[in-house]
């Protein structure tokens, strides 16, 4: 019975991916007419159970053995459960990209899934940050993170199997390992360490300290020690700190220097070789993730622009699934709490539009009798809509209408396209866009004419205006509206989105396109909780407060930024920690339970400096009486760990003013990875 039923399930799998063959074509070919340049995608159909395992494994297959999974997938279970929520699709970064597809899902949302992992995968192959885990764009050919996964998971199982090695202590370890894997350095390109012997040879710190004792001359030390060791002697003693500059990779750091404690003889001794292999593995998979960590609002975002593009604006929906697909897109966009794809394509329509208008306005600004003094006054920005809609010739195309593309620029038509379309060759009532070329798509969709953002082009500010005419320095000009409207760039949107797509992450696309325009037209806002009354309120509606709350989010995915201060703090080989404070505390209690792990990794003594928020009880009973906040003040802590008691205690200013940002730098854009 069960082979019949498995054998029945295999061949209702076949069937729908062959219903799905056209669709994953066409949307391919679509997305390359775009302008995209996506990896190679393979669709995989999977059932219910299977979805929510991929989606606990990360997107992919074959993971190392632990708990976290099982969590994950119970969670992942019960959000769909009980929470309304449906994964749709799932899409690993990789060359070729793996997607894979409910098959409970209608015919619609498996068009919706395509056009959107289409985006992705273009996404994958073309922004930066992604290859800095390859070492640039250039090598991104090298992407096989499913080999790089599976050969963890088979190391890590094999130590787990192994009877000398405690399964017990392997689990524990890539428990510890993971409380680290946030504190890399995400902005750097990624160099796997492939020594696992442990470090160089250190100086064994009992014999020193009875060398000491001893008092023995220089002269006799050189008679029995080469100068090699009497070096490295001479730099313990002078207490030279390391590293010379704070070192963001604290996973590699501990990797490098990091100590395992024994209990039976109460110190530190040299790592297990599984272990430091464990931690390289840990260190490399923290790598491959940070770049989707790093770019989830722009990633959605672009994902949910160009599906729409190609489900709505090109209809890839079918007129018996277009309402299906305008519910699945609903859903969506409206999910609660901060919403990557919502905000995410908002963001990407404001970069389109707004690179748009300012086009057409410097076209304007050229026209004999214009100025940004007068532009508003003597335009007819109605009229200008007009004129920048798409002829129809594009904008309705039909196997009758063919000849007409003869009358519209050379450069709107795929020709080769189009003689294929007159020989029946090509079903022009599906793909119209078959006949058209990047510039013509671009013309059909022009973004300023869309019902949604008629009102964009006036909607400009006169300090916009003012700026692009005092910086216009092209001498060309126009005798009428019309002439200089012929001359507009109708790509330009879309150009600048690709050189976006290929070179920011989430915090710089934030930084450059919050502003206080997008801001007050899609209604954000800050909102904090108030001590006064206990109680949550709208803080503020301004660009700047809104822009610092959201990239205070983003910022090294959202944790808090650690760096290695001192890897032999009090010239006792302890480590010491300094968290890059940015107005925002860190939770003391999941501090020192993190100690607690960094201490399984380092062996010895860990230390932290931070920053924290006091508030005296007394001036919160004076701020309640006058209806306003306390104002907390600022002190420095260090937390210390050493191995049984976890101590907190006050320290002066100066030892924490080097880790306290300014008013305007919460850690968004160091210059050492903008240059």
């Amino acid at each position: 019975m069960t082979k019949r039923n498995s054998n029945a399930d295999r061949f209702h799998k076949q069937a729908i991916a062959s219903e799905l063959e056209e669709p994953v074509t066409e949307a391919r070919n679509l997305a390359e007419k775009l302008g995209l340049e996506p990896y190679a995608v393979k669709y995989w159909i999977i059932d219910y159970d299977e979805m929510n395992e991929l989606i606990a494994y990360g997107g992919f297959q074959s993971r190392y053995p632990h708990w976290r999974w099982g969590m994950q997938y119970d969670k992942q279970q019960k959000q769909g459960q009980y929470g309304g929520g449906k994964a749709f699709e799932i899409v690993n970064n990789d060359n070729p990209a793996h997607a894979f597809l409910q098959e409970s899902n209608t015919i619609a949302d498996q068009k919706a899934v395509i056009t959107h992992v289409e985006a992705h995968s273009d996404f994958f192959a073309n922004n930066e940050w992604f290859g800095l885990f390859t070492g640039g764009r250039a090598d991104q050919a090298a992407v096989n993170a499913a080999a790089m996964l599976e050969r963890h998971a088979r190391a890590i199982d094999e130590y787990m199997s192994d009877p000398e090695i405690d399964r017990a202590e392997v689990e524990k370890w890539i428990d510890h390992c993971l409380s680290l894997e946030d504190n890399i350095n995400q902005h750097q390109v990624f160099e796997r360490r492939l020594d696992v012997d442990g470090p160089a040879e250190e100086i064994d710190e009992d014999l020193a300290e009875k060398l000491d004792e001893l008092g023995l001359s220089e002269e006799i030390k050189g008679e029995v020690f080469d100068d090699e060791w009497l070096e490295k002697l001479e730099a313990e003693d002078e207490s030279v700190s390391f590293p010379e500059t704070p070192q963001k990779d604290v996973l590699a750091f501990v990797r490098e220097h990091g100590k395992q404690y024994d209990d039976e003889t109460g110190r530190a001794v040299e790592m297990e070789e599984w272990q430091r292999d464990i931690l390289d593995m840990m260190r490399a998979e923290a790598y491959y993730f940070a770049a989707q960590k790093m770019t989830k609002v722009m990633n959605e975002g672009w994902a949910a622009y160009w599906e729409s593009t190609m489900m709505t604006d090109e209809t890839f929906a079918g007129d018996d699934e277009f309402m299906n697909y305008a519910d699945h897109m609903a859903k969506v966009l409206a999910s609660g709490g901060l919403n990557p794809y919502s905000l995410g394509m908002e963001l990407w329509e404001y970069v389109e539009n707004r690179t748009n208008r300012r086009d057409v306005l410097e076209h304007l600004l050229r026209v004999e009798g214009v100025s940004w003094r007068n532009l508003m006054d003597v335009v007819d920005f109605e009229a200008v809509l007009e004129t920048l809609e798409p002829p129809e010739a594009i904008d309705v195309i039909t196997p009758e209408t063919l000849d007409d593309l003869e009358d519209v620029p050379e450069e709107w038509v795929d020709h080769e396209a189009l003689a294929a379309a007159r020989k029946g060759e090509i079903d022009i009532d599906r793909y119209p866009w078959k006949v058209l070329t990047y510039e013509g798509l671009a013309r059909r969709h022009y973004s300023l004419v869309k019902r949604q953002h008629r009102g964009f082009l006036a909607r400009v500010s006169q300090q916009e205006i003012e700026q692009i005419g005092r910086y216009l320095f092209d001498d060309a000009r126009y005798e009428t509206v019309e002439e200089a409207l012929a001359d507009v760039e109708f790509t330009a949107g879309w150009d600048r989105m690709f050189d976006i797509r290929e070179s920011h992450n989430d915090v710089t696309f934030l930084d450059e396109f919050l502003t206080q325009e997008f801001i007050t037209e899609n209604n954000y806002f800050t909102y904090e909780h108030s001590q006064a009354t206990g109680q949550f309120h709208v803080a503020s509606d301004a660009a700047e407060d809104v822009k610092k709350k959201l990239l205070l989010q983003f910022t090294n995915f959202g944790k808090p930024t650690i760096a290695v201060y001192d890897g032999n703090y009090n010239n006792a080989n302890e480590l010491l920690l300094g968290h890059q404070y940015n107005g925002v505390m860190l939770d003391l209690g999941q501090a020192r339970e993190t100690l607690k792990r960094i201490f399984e990794l380092w062996g010895r003594p860990v230390n932290l400096l931070t920053i924290v928020k006091e508030v005296d009880e007394h001036d919160i009973e004076v701020a309640k009486r006058r209806n306003r906040e306390p104002e907390p003040e600022e002190r420095g802590k260090l937390i210390r760990y050493d191995g049984t008691d976890t101590t907190v205690q006050d320290v002066p200013w100066e030892d924490v003013d080097h880790l306290a940002a300014d008013d305007v730098d919460y850690d968004t854009k160091p210059d050492e990875w903008l240059a």
